[in-house]
């Protein structure tokens, strides 16, 4: 037996943390060309679309672009011949979100850094207690 549950646009929006525009948007773009209509032309989505917007947003929210996504997608529709293609998109865009993260990590060590001098600095009441060449970049 088949799930035909359906949500509307602003139900989706919720469950998924986007707003109608956004959806409207994606819609517009090319980026949600599975979600059905009703016979007014509302958009009903189907639980088989949430793993699309979910999937967009992971994209989207690591820093592929939305003509990236729309090729991706493009690819989807275009069934299995394009599986190749589609898997050299992730393994490249994998390798992105890596370097990504590296940075982040480095960001990251700076961060504790600064945390570790200032909770020092504050148990002291003074950032002072550094040597004068470190205190110039305390920032």
């Amino acid at each position: 037996m088949t799930d035909t549950t359906t949500y509307t646009i602003g139900q989706a929006a919720q469950r998924c943390g986007l707003t109608p525009y956004t959806l409207r948007y994606y819609d517009k773009e090319g980026l949600l060309p599975y979600v059905e209509r009703s016979p007014s032309g509302k958009r009903l989505f189907k639980e088989s679309d949430f793993e699309w917007l979910n999937t967009i947003n992971c994209l989207k929210n690591t820093g592929m672009s939305l003509k990236g996504i729309k090729d991706f997608i493009n690819l989807s529709m275009d069934g299995d011949a394009t599986l190749d293609a589609r898997l050299d998109i992730i393994r490249r865009h994998k390798k992105v979100v890596e370097r990504q993260m590296e940075e982040l990590n480095c960001h990251m060590k700076t961060i504790d850094y600064k945390l570790r001098y200032y909770e020092t600095a504050v148990q002291a009441g003074t950032s002072a207690i550094h040597n004068k060449k470190n205190t110039e970049h305390t920032g």
